[in-house]
């Protein structure tokens, strides 16, 4: 047991400290000019995907459940932070204050809807779970498209047919407007704060993994009906998982709104094919394996523009990468030659011991 303790603290230790060394090396290489201007440009979503990648591997890998409706809750972060930034940008003059407190109201929302759309959704199973997030995610995106919020000095107006329909007075301001989103939203973001939120994530998901808690959860996905049977309350501990997930995922759409200009629910940035993107740095990284989602995230974001100068090979190249590297995580050849490389490893320590 102690053993095992070590194992875990060393493990985590490492994964904070990948973290920490690449922030310092960035860092190093920004206030250096050793990096391009788009490369510069993506620090903060690549802070953002990885918290994306951590929290989903919560459900994926942990609980064992299949979610595609990720890009759902960091939709519902990113437009609840930005609303509030924007509507309070002249009251809350300090920017940190404000984005801090947009964090946690885009943390606070999109766990609610975790829990309220968890709920009906943890009932099912496998591909009719998968389904159901699936829908689930879409709905939210297009209920946030057809959205309009304004404020004036009466208060907030709501509605969903147009913006006239507000009926705010002539100096009333317009949050949200529709499909074309919010626009202005305070530029908070940066790399600091997201390598931070990074690391609260993996202090919230590997304390949450290495609990009571995250030990029952685990008992649930490798098997369900034993720990029905010792008395694990199921629904409970697959709710707290679900909801912790898109509460992480909300904070990371809070992160990513407060980097753009201008923010609307597209199916590029919160529709299916984000959230299959989220799923693909989770497999690719290995499913539980919370620092492999991190880095999988780094390179799959990083491999499409440093692959830029191949022209129309670059997504060529891009396909063939990802078959190498689903085929080196999964497939036995690969299982196997990562524990022939492990052992050798144990067996030179011992000799070396010895």
């Amino acid at each position: 047991m102690l053993k095992n303790m070590k194992k875990t603290t060393k493990s985590n230790i490492i994964t904070y400290g990948m973290v920490i060394v690449a922030y310092v090396v960035m860092q190093a290489l920004v206030n250096g000019g050793g990096i391009s201007n788009l490369i510069q440009g993506l620090l903060v979503p690549l802070c953002a995907y990885s918290i994306l990648a951590v929290s989903l591997n919560l459900t994926v890998g942990i609980l064992g459940e299949l979610s595609l409706g990720h890009a759902g809750f960091m939709c519902i972060g990113a437009f609840v932070s930005a609303a509030f930034s924007k509507m309070n940008a002249t009251t809350i003059e300090n920017d940190l204050l404000r984005f801090i407190i947009a964090i946690i109201l885009a943390a606070i929302c999109a766990g609610i809807m975790g829990i309220l759309i968890g709920i009906p959704v943890l009932r099912l199973k496998g591909d009719y779970l998968a389904i159901v997030t699936l829908a689930f995610g879409e709905i939210i995106k297009n209920i946030m498209n057809v959205i309009y919020l304004g404020v004036d000095s009466k208060g907030l107006h709501f509605c969903m047919t147009k913006a006239s329909d507000l009926n705010m007075e002539k100096d009333g301001k317009i949050i949200i407007n529709g499909a074309t989103g919010i626009t202005g939203t305070p530029h908070s973001s940066n790399f600091t704060i997201g390598i931070i939120l990074l690391i609260i994530t993996l202090i919230v998901v590997l304390n949450l993994i290495n609990s009571r808690s995250g030990r029952a959860i685990m008992a649930i996905r490798d098997n369900y009906i034993a720990a029905e049977s010792i008395g694990i309350d199921i629904t409970k501990y697959k709710m707290l998982a679900f909801s912790i997930s898109a509460m992480l995922a909300g904070v990371a759409g809070a992160l990513y709104s407060h980097n753009l200009s201008t923010l609307a629910a597209t199916s590029k940035n919160f529709g299916y094919n984000m959230s299959i993107m989220i799923l693909v740095f989770v497999v690719l990284g290995g499913i539980g394996n919370v620092r492999g989602s991190i880095i999988a995230a780094v390179i799959l974001t990083l491999l499409p523009e440093l692959l830029r100068a191949l022209n129309d090979y670059r997504m060529l190249m891009y396909a063939i990468l990802l078959i190498v590297l689903m085929l080196f995580n999964s497939s036995p050849a690969g299982i196997a030659f990562r524990e022939r490389s492990r052992l050798k490893k144990i067996l030179h320590k011992k000799k070396e011991e010895v």
